[in-house]
């Protein structure tokens, strides 16, 4: 059995190594031999998969933002349907990452439209307030979608769509967090340190937009409380001598690690992050958060005065409930004042931490039962045998 797995990003490629050892656990219990090939990451090699092509490092997100990957993506793209077209797969799985699994998606239905083709975490169309033309695009490229979100499984099902609400695969992976105790007595943290998790970026667009901000915001809470240290775990290892140049630039008391963030995340009595997949993360280990976004200010500007996109949330911690848990500085409120007040009050406000971790159990009520991952391979394995029976 053949299946071709596509996503990109830092967040696709766990999402992806994820689904790879779910996949390979449950046809071991059937007795198939499973061949993986995608594009994705390092984790996804990791767990099995034969890389066309590593994507982690083309993602972005706006209009204006996109334009550097445009040509990478281009030639990803490309590669993928050579390779589609030379070796059809049993089963293609679509993992968010937009632009090019969309090119994808089209090209299977033209050529080969006996390939079912799966949505796993299909783009967030549902948040937007734009959403026809793109959701009839997810739509028209796939046979399935495999929801993480319960707001996306109303969403899509209102419009048609063939859709199983499976619960967010994060859920399955917070077994492997250390303990608070632990993950500080790893990380060296002394008692009387407050640590703080700094989370500015995954993508290259984050370091220009998010790092200043966030690093101007950290600078003043430190002087306001000089027992915060700051650790930053690396989502990628080209990133670190910018971190570290801008670490020294803004004089902060902070470490840069790689490999440990969920030991951060689990150390931490706070995080100021972007917003992404650590926001749930943080939010399934109880640790309060400010999140924190900007695009480049044209892009923005664009998108909600001109095309008039609104949406109501953009943190997934939000998103799950529908609902405002944590605060989202987003484009002009994401300043340093803004983060600086937004952190000092769950750091020195007991009742304030209090109130969100008690929002967050009401999330936890929403994110499905363990078991996320293994599913949504019975949910693939399941199609890759109704196409074989036909």
């Amino acid at each position: 059995m053949r299946i071709f797995i596509s996503t990109g990003e830092v967040s696709g490629d766990l999402q992806g190594s994820l689904l790879i050892n779910a996949l390979k656990h449950q046809t071991a219990l059937c007795g198939f031999n499973l061949e993986i090939v995608a594009l994705g990451g390092e984790k996804m090699s990791a767990a099995g998969a034969s890389l066309l092509a590593n994507t982690t490092g083309i993602g972005s997100f706006g209009l204006f933002e996109a334009l550097p990957f445009i040509l990478p993506t281009l030639k990803v793209q490309r590669q993928a349907i050579a390779y589609l077209k030379q070796y059809p797969p049993d089963l293609v799985v679509l993992i968010d990452y937009m632009g090019p699994n969309l090119g994808i998606g089209n090209y299977l239905r033209r050529h080969f439209p006996q390939v079912p083709v799966v949505y796993y975490i299909a783009p967030q169309v549902w948040v937007s307030s734009v959403t026809a033309r793109d959701t009839s695009r997810v739509m028209a490229v796939c046979d399935r979608i495999l929801a993480i979100f319960p707001e996306e499984a109303r969403y899509f099902q209102s419009k048609g769509a063939n859709v199983t609400w499976v619960g967010h695969p994060l859920v399955d992976r917070m077994a492997e967090f250390p303990s608070s105790e632990v993950a500080r007595s790893q990380l060296g943290i002394q008692n009387d340190v407050i640590p703080i998790a700094l989370l500015p970026a995954s993508r290259h667009q984050e370091l220009k937009y998010l790092l200043p901000v966030m690093f101007q915001a950290a600078q003043t809470i430190q002087s306001k409380l000089p027992q915060v240290h700051f650790w930053i775990p690396l989502s990628m290892e080209i990133y670190r001598d910018k971190i570290q140049q801008e670490i020294q630039a803004y004089g902060l008391k902070a470490t840069v690690v790689s490999n440990q963030q969920q030991e951060v995340l689990a150390a931490a009595d706070l995080a100021i992050t972007k917003c992404g997949t650590v926001n749930l993360e943080l939010a399934l280990l109880n640790i309060p958060q400010v999140v924190v976004y900007r695009l480049n200010p044209l892009t923005y500007w664009l998108a909600t005065k001109i095309l008039k996109i609104t949406f109501p949330f953009a943190s997934a911690v939000n998103l799950m409930v529908m609902k405002g848990i944590v605060p989202e500085l987003i484009q002009e409120t994401a300043t340093p004042e803004n983060i600086i007040s937004s952190a000092m009050e769950l750091l020195l406000n007991p009742q304030s931490r209090k109130q969100m971790q008690v929002n967050y159990q009401e999330m936890h009520q929403s994110i499905g039962d363990m078991g996320v991952c293994e599913r949504a391979a019975k949910e693939i394995l399941q199609i890759v045998d109704e196409g074989t029976q036909r």
